[in-house]
């Protein structure tokens, strides 16, 4: 398993950005698709991106389309999602997630995601 951290989140007002990070703990995940969730309060967990594992491929929800951004540095071993014009309904806490990748195609559904992070708060005030 890859044990995931992220960081990067906080209170932003509307209209505002944030720049989210995740990087596995002890190991590399350069084979891995990664994506981003999140969960509102009340909300089931919902898809917001995901890239593939060599980055040659992403997926973004309608949601979020145009605002959101995810990205990975292989070199850095670390996946960013770049979030701007944020809106309170944003608000949620976010959570990164692994899954194999190699030969496999991208994922957007939170089952198919094996590995997770403890989530990071983003709070947009209006």
């Amino acid at each position: 398993q890859v044990q995931l951290v992220e960081s990067g989140g906080g209170l932003v007002q509307a209209g505002g950005s944030l720049r989210l990070s995740c990087a596995p703990s002890g190991r590399t995940f350069s084979h891995y698709h990664m994506g981003w969730f999140r969960q509102a309060p009340g909300k089931e967990r919902e898809f917001v991106a995901a890239i593939m594992w060599n980055g040659g491929n992403t997926y973004t929800a309608d949601s979020v389309k145009g605002r959101f951004a995810i990205s990975r540095d292989s070199a850095k071993n670390t996946v960013y999602m770049q979030m701007n014009s944020l809106k309170p309904e944003d608000t949620a806490v976010y959570y990164c997630a692994a899954t194999y990748g190699l030969g496999y195609p991208l994922r957007t559904t939170a089952a198919s995601y094996t590995d997770w992070g403890q989530g990071t708060q983003v709070t947009v005030s209006s």
